[in-house]
């Protein structure tokens, strides 16, 4: 590592607070898929930044938006009425399930979860909230409540409503627990901490069903799935299941900082002035880069391309330390015979950037949606020569 790498990581660690493990590179810049260090090296990314950057990086549609925005109107309030936002909400709503109607721009995926929990609270007026085991919500007051095995980190003197966990697949345990007393049920179609794990088709039925028979609210958590990421706009939409409400964030604008709740029409009429609110949620430049986002996906074919991109992992990376894998799209999990940080640690030393999850024995990928043929054979190809393991450890 560099001197000024080096020097990056100690600066950092004198003024943040020590919260992150972080990994032996520092980018110093970014192309397509590729991130580039301060020595030369060119790491392919499949990882994207926790599942952010849905277009690598320096995708010339984004770029050109966010220039554009940037010299134009940097930012404005939600206080004015603006026309690049309203292109934003237009297009979300447009590639969104029917169900949802309305959008609430906000800044992060735990911000857009607090307030769909809030939303579903408020219509019901009922104190109670079932999440899925193993499922990641966020790390704020409401988000981190339905957030599983969040008690070891989650800080606050108590939740701000009452919480249980309905265990995932459970069809039966899902009819039983979900009664008149609940106002929401916040699931992830693919639970990404959790390692890409897809729930079954016939457990969010349930979900959803029941849901609607108790006057209770399906909460759709897709700020992982979502954005083109498992082969849909949305991984709800392969079910055929029309959320009540649903989040989404990180690819949502490529890399700059965004996210949304959606919402059926008449749950957002029970809303008005002064009921939510948010300062950045909804800028001009996240606004932009939303559109960018979205008529990338459409006119590039990058929904496709998610699918063909898992057809071939699955097909060709079911070798070296990898048993079997799991999840849709690009939000997929290698299930490996050994810690997965040690598959991570031997794949980067062939240049390949992948991440870890709650799961110790599985790997996630997270790739742009912009990866190509190449780069899933430069995947097999590292898979297939990981030895026994590696020599440093997060």
């Amino acid at each position: 590592m560099q001197a000024s790498q080096a020097d990056a990581r100690a600066r950092e660690a004198a003024t943040t607070i020590p919260v992150y493990g972080q990994l032996p590179f520092v980018p110093v810049r970014a192309s397509g898929c590729e991130i580039i260090t301060g020595d030369g090296r060119r790491i392919l990314d499949l990882y994207g930044g926790h599942a952010v950057a849905a277009l690598g990086y320096g995708h010339p549609r984004l770029v050109a938006a966010v220039r554009q925005q940037s010299e134009t109107l940097l930012f404005q309030s939600n206080a004015v009425a603006l026309d690049v936002r309203a292109r934003a909400a237009e297009k979300l709503v447009s590639v969104a399930p029917a169900s949802l109607e309305r959008v609430f721009f906000v800044n992060s995926g735990a911000e857009a979860n607090e307030n769909a929990l809030r939303m579903a609270c408020a219509v019901t007026q009922r104190g109670k909230v079932l999440a899925v085991t193993h499922g990641f919500h966020g790390r704020t007051a409401a988000a981190g409540a339905v957030t599983w095995k969040s008690d070891r980190w989650y800080g606050f003197p108590q939740k701000p409503f009452a919480v249980d966990f309905i265990p995932r697949n459970d069809c039966a345990a899902a009819e039983a627990m979900i009664g008149p007393d609940v106002a929401a049920i916040i699931v992830e179609p693919v639970q990404g901490v959790a390692g890409a794990f897809d729930l079954s088709a016939e457990f969010l039925h349930a979900l959803s069903n029941s849901a609607r028979q108790h006057g209770a609210l399906l909460i759709v958590d897709e700020v992982q799935s979502g954005m083109g990421r498992c082969g849909d706009y949305f991984a709800i939409q392969a079910h055929d299941i029309e959320p009540d409400l649903l989040t989404s964030a990180k690819s949502l604008g490529g890399g700059v900082p965004c996210a949304a709740v959606l919402s059926r029409s008449d749950i957002a009429e029970r809303f008005g002035p002064g009921d939510l609110g948010t300062t950045f949620g909804g800028g001009p430049l996240a606004a932009a880069a939303i559109n960018a986002v979205i008529d990338a996906i459409e006119h590039e074919g990058l929904l496709a391309n998610a699918r063909e991109r898992e057809a071939q992992i699955r097909d060709r990376c079911l070798t070296g330390p990898v048993l079997r894998i799991q999840g849709k799209g690009l939000l997929l999990g290698l299930v490996c015979d050994r810690p997965a940080a040690e598959v991570r640690n031997a794949l980067l030393e062939h240049d390949i950037l992948t991440g870890t999850s709650a799961d110790p024995h599985v790997l996630r990928i997270l790739a742009p949606l912009v990866i190509n043929d190449e780069h899933v054979d430069h995947l097999a190809r590292s898979l297939a020569a990981v030895p026994g393991g590696s020599t440093w450890h997060l």
